[in-house]
């Protein structure tokens, strides 16, 4: 929902330009889009971060723990995603 004259508050949130562990995965869309990875060992977490620009939008804390399950999903995805052009190019 667009709100007219609404301005995000984000008190004491500072982020660097470039994850130092991690890496940066641009969004072929373009407009800015970008994910970023960013690991934190001495937390025990992997955050995911939305950007457009250079303003970041979106966050998710991953426990690593967590992280081979969320690898996991992702691999089934693209094997799914590859059954489906075979099925589609027979």
């Amino acid at each position: 929902m667009d709100v007219a004259g609404s301005v995000a508050h984000n008190p004491c949130m500072s982020v660097s330009p470039l994850p130092t562990q991690g890496g940066v995965l641009v969004d072929p869309r373009g407009d800015g889009r970008a994910l970023r990875i960013s690991a934190h060992p001495e937390l025990g977490l992997v955050t995911i971060s939305v950007w457009r620009d250079d303003r970041c939008v979106a966050t998710h804390q991953v426990p690593t723990a967590d992280v081979p399950g969320l690898v996991s999903l992702l691999t089934e995805a693209l094997v799914e995603q590859a059954q489906n052009t075979r099925v589609a190019a027979s």
